[in-house]
């Protein structure tokens, strides 16, 4: 790990997002709440948010940091959910990881709960789009 200890704490806030492409009758059946596995949105936000959380576990040399506000939202379009990830906190480094990080199991999870259907989803364009400190 990198040593940030001279670094000064800060506000700071991190958002990613991602999508995962899928044909408009999975999109139609995750909106109705009809996927036999359960509620996808629901759960694929809370595994993100665990993900979010567990980070420091996941990636060997993320720092473990403190979280004040880690969210999950989606947007549809007609062949694609996008995952959005926002985190905040306090610390001496930011929440690129976090957010990431979120973001990609968040999209993990859809992909599980819908594999039922078909396994040609494709999961994709996972990235930071804002860092604010």
């Amino acid at each position: 790990m990198i040593d940030i200890g001279n670094k000064k704490i800060s506000k700071r806030k991190t958002v990613a997002e991602g999508e995962i492409i899928l044909d408009e009758k999975i999109i139609k059946d995750i909106r109705e709440g009809k996927v036999e596995k359960g509620d996808v949105l629901n759960c694929a936000k809370i595994s993100g948010i665990l993900a979010v959380k567990n980070t420091p576990y996941l990636i060997p040399f993320c720092h473990p940091v403190k979280i004040t506000k880690a969210k999950i939202d989606f947007k549809f379009f007609s062949n694609k959910i996008k995952v959005i990830c926002e985190v905040e906190g306090i610390d001496r480094t930011g929440f690129e990881m976090e957010a990431l990080t979120g973001v990609s199991i968040s999209l993990l999870t859809i992909y599980d709960m819908c594999k039922v259907y078909k396994r040609e989803m494709k999961i994709g364009e996972i990235k930071l789009i804002e860092k604010k400190k």
